[in-house]
């Protein structure tokens, strides 16, 4: 067997309430940048599925820029290191820089791609530095050119005068924009035409023009080569929050801007250098906090803004009154996803904040499922008519689903956290919760019985028919319950585990089940002698975090925080197995069966990739 990738569903920008996020795109193509976590992505605009992944930080990526001809990337990190890389092929990694004490905000190349300049947070009043990346046609080691004082407080921004003779400006929490000439950079200027934190600045295309961004929700415009001011975006149908990002057109004629006041704005910039409010782009959303606009890109044809709550929207720069594409996905560690036998078959994917997003092979996101009852995630299962949860409190909440739409849900009180919660799929009214001393019985919204085992129970499953439970121990053992109404009755203990069992699952026909541990073994259990089917299932490095079945009980795939899948043939010895090395960064977290030879795996880089088995 062997294995190969068919689709990847794109994480979202990390996003922060009160900071914007610098997005960038390639010269030519429609292909975008941005981070998230250690990961950073780059994603086409004209196909949402096409969509890589470099991940070779070792700290959470901040910002990352394409180099003029398109053939690099350099990105910066919460450490203050730029790493320079190959944008095609391998990535391959071409320098890396040790460049501020503190996190990178925002970078940039030179025009002639042999500087750059990188502004962030830093010690003393070391928060711009400017340094050469390649010299004589050769990388360099990173050369200083400049000195750049003025700034007091982090830097936000900082942009590189794309035509001769040089400039570069700066902008920051110090509601200061500075203005040096060079190379080597020195400081000319600064203007104080801001009254609260200057969050972006931007050269227009022929370098003629920069502007300048700010939480006073001002736009200031100033002239290229002497940082005079020559005028302002208009206060008239302005902005009425914080500006986070500006970003010029292809023909530096109009500017777009997005704000806390969750609208983008297109804007002429005019003779006399002001800015007219053209059109005020409406982007849609519930209302709340995150809906408040926080990035923005002019990519060629695209106009593309993000939002808090991690919601893409692309209109066309052609067409401004046409409706956009929208799409989002999740921002966090991906931990259950679910196949919805719907036509066509769906996926359900949740993450801990309480986010349901649901996904269409071949079309990627299909939307979010909207609850009530917005609370955090821990546990999760679904059919076609319920969704039920937990979370990290003592309630676990039953969701009716009609169609795309949750109902209301009702909660119910177990007494204890939930550490495990498992649906009888034939009668699904009947739920067995796994609590951390025993199991709590659930017949639709009532607790039936609540056991108290004598064990610390880590994992539990219940049989489709609802007749039998199995459960999971710290000490590493199964055990069998027999469930007769509201009674439950131990039947068999299984032991084979070393370590504390962290998942348990029946195949779809029900003839075996599988198991697997914190130590990083996974078995497989005929069902009537109780005997082990495959053993020797120990080609993990760390704890097993999740399992799934194919629907034709064939094969069972294990993911594990060492970032591995490894899909095995029941029938065949544990060693013929397919291991995909580094599906996901961070670790592996949840994994379903789409069908037979179709497996979807989230982690905790927050994508969901869906890979495809080929039998030899």
């Amino acid at each position: 067997m062997s294995s190969e990738l068919l689709e990847s569903y794109a994480c979202m920008p990390s996003t922060e309430r009160g900071r914007g996020i610098l997005l960038s795109g390639h010269s030519k193509l429609n292909n975008i940048l941005y981070t998230n976590g250690r990961s950073v992505i780059i994603l086409n605009l004209d196909n949402l599925l096409d969509v890589s992944v470099y991940g070779e930080h070792a700290y959470p990526a901040t910002v990352a820029r394409y180099s003029p001809n398109g053939e690099w990337i350099a990105s910066g990190d919460v450490s203050g290191t730029v790493r320079i890389w190959g944008a095609y092929n391998e990535n391959v990694l071409k320098n890396e820089f040790k460049v501020l004490s503190g996190r990178i905000d925002d970078l940039q190349w030179s025009p002639d791609g042999l500087r750059i300049v990188a502004s962030g947070d830093g010690k003393g009043k070391s928060f711009v530095r400017a340094f050469i990346v390649l010299s004589s046609s050769r990388w360099d080691s990173g050369s200083t050119v400049g000195d750049f004082d003025g700034h007091s407080r982090r830097v936000l921004s900082c942009a590189f005068k794309p035509t001769r003779p040089f400039r570069i400006v700066t902008c920051g929490e110090d509601f200061i924009v500075n203005f040096y000439e060079g190379p080597p950079f020195k400081f000319k200027l600064s203007c104080r035409d801001h009254a609260n934190f200057v969050n972006c600045v931007r050269f227009s295309p022929d370098g003629s023009k920069f502007i300048s961004v700010s939480s006073d929700k001002k736009g200031n415009i100033y002239e290229g080569k002497t940082a005079e001011k020559i005028g302002e975006l208009s206060a008239e149908d302005g902005h009425t929050g914080s500006i986070y990002a500006v970003t010029w057109s292809p023909d530096g004629k109009q500017v777009l801007t997005v704000s806390a006041d969750k609208t983008a704005k297109v804007w002429d910039i005019l003779e006399d250098g002001n800015g007219m409010v053209k059109k005020t782009l409406a982007c849609g959303g519930s209302g709340g906090v995150e809906d408040m606009l926080i990035g923005c890109l002019w990519q060629n044809n695209h106009l593309v803004t993000v939002s808090l709550g991690g919601m893409i929207n692309i209109f066309s720069a052609t067409d401004l009154d046409k409706e956009p594409i929208t799409f989002s996905g999740h921002m966090r560690n991906v931990t259950s996803l679910t196949v919805l036998n719907s036509v066509p078959k769906s996926i359900l994917s949740t993450s801990y904040e309480g986010l349901i997003v649901k996904w269409i092979q071949g079309k990627g996101f299909c939307g979010k499922l909207q609850r009530k009852e917005n609370s955090q995630i821990k546990c999760f299962t679904a059919s076609e008519e319920e969704i039920v949860t937990s979370g990290y409190d003592n309630k676990v909440i039953r969701v009716p689903l009609q169609g795309e739409q949750c109902e209301d849900g009702v909660l119910v009180d177990v007494g204890s956290q939930p550490k495990d919660l498992s649906v009888a799929l034939l009668s699904p009214e009947l739920v067995v919760i796994a609590i951390d001393s025993g199991v709590v019985l659930l017949q639709g919204t009532k607790v039936v019985s609540t056991l108290n085992l004598g064990f610390t129970v880590t994992a539990s499953v219940i049989s489709p028919d609802g007749t039998e439970a199995i459960l999971g121990g710290q000490d590493g053992k199964l055990r069998i319950y027999s469930i007769n109404g509201d009674t439950i009755t131990e039947q068999d203990i299984l032991e084979k585990h070393r370590g504390a069992i962290s998942v348990i699952r029946y195949s779809p026909d029900v003839s075996m089940f599988a198991s697997a541990d914190l130590n990083r073994e996974a078995v497989v259990w005929d069902r009537s002698t109780r005997e082990v089917k495959l053993k020797n299932m120990l080609f993990h490095s760390a704890r097993i975090n999740c399992l799934a079945w194919s629907p034709d009980s064939k094969m069972v795939a294990t993911g594990s925080l060492d970032t591995c899948v490894i899909i095995y043939d029941v029938d065949k010895p544990a060693a013929s197995r397919i291991t995909i090395k580094g599906a996901h960064l961070g670790g592996v977290y949840g994994l379903v069966f789409i069908d037979d030879r179709s497996v979807a795996s989230s982690g905790e880089d927050a994508f969901i990739r869906v890979w495809k088995v080929i039998p030899h």
